[in-house]
């Protein structure tokens, strides 16, 4: 049951997002260390998140926006391209180093994962409004799920070195008994771009840093959580919410192995 509701979430979140105009991309696991470096995620150090191949210059990525950003790495862009919209299903893989506490049993913290993202290209003209239009899809998805959540516009010393600005989506989690974190979009203008030399030719003809942003449609793990904790029922069966059950074979419930 739990490997059907993946495959359903999958399916059901890129699906939503390619019928929003969004271009569908799966990306590989691996990526040389200059493009992780060039998103701003660090490949070496005691408390790395990222996996480092041993004898290569390759690194496991944690997330497919940085597969995105190697994938754009020198592109020149016509303005009238922009936005860019994209969406990409990968396998995750984090360390997880220095992570710690109840949240790191079970799945909430996990090495590796599957999930949808979110990655556009924009204008600087244009990131503020794309930034909202992916917080906005975020909570249609959530809400879609019927999920308890809130979105958290976080403060400057919760950003890491990519983002100008990022809201979290925290999700209610029984078992947790709090609030956990299932998703977050950031703008992060022109820090990827310069890094990796992502542009565009402006009207006049000038070549300028184009703005980069990401954001998690479906975190496949967090969102599990969410749905088996939320909607069990007292017979220990899970009520699947109904945007989900035409990608189970509409199957309106999961029940316990016997």
């Amino acid at each position: 049951g739990a490997a059907m509701l993946e495959v359903a979430l999958l399916n059901w979140a890129f699906q939503k997002l390619v019928a929003r105009g969004f271009t569908p991309v799966i990306t590989p696991d691996m990526v040389r260390s200059r493009v992780v470096e060039g998103c701003g995620f660090q490949p070496r150090g005691d408390n790395t998140q990222v996996y480092s191949i041993a004898g290569t210059d390759l690194c496991l990525v944690g997330t497919a926006e940085i597969a995105i950003g190697g994938y754009l790495m020198d592109t020149v862009f016509k303005e009238e391209e922009l936005p860019l919209r994209m969406v990409a299903f990968s396998h995750c893989f984090r360390t997880e180093a220095g992570a710690a506490g109840a949240a790191g049993k079970g799945l909430y913290r996990v090495h590796q994962f599957s999930k949808i993202e979110m990655f556009a290209v924009s204008t600087p003209e244009q990131s503020d409004a794309i930034h909202e239009e992916l917080r906005q899809i975020e909570e249609e998805l959530f809400s879609e799920l019927g999920l308890h959540f809130k979105v958290l516009d976080m403060p400057s010393e919760d950003l890491g070195a990519p983002a100008y600005r990022k809201y979290d989506v925290e999700a209610w989690m029984p078992g947790l008994n709090r609030y956990g974190e299932i998703s977050s979009t950031s703008n992060c203008t022109d820090y990827q771009a310069r890094r990796l030399n992502i542009r565009y030719r402006d009207s006049a003809g000038v070549s300028r840093f184009a703005h980069t942003l990401n954001g998690t449609a479906c975190a496949v793990p967090r969102i599990i959580i969410s749905i088996l904790e939320n909607f069990q029922q007292p017979d220990g069966s899970v009520v699947i919410p109904e945007t989900l059950r035409p990608f189970l074979g509409g199957i309106s419930h999961l029940h316990p192995q016997k």
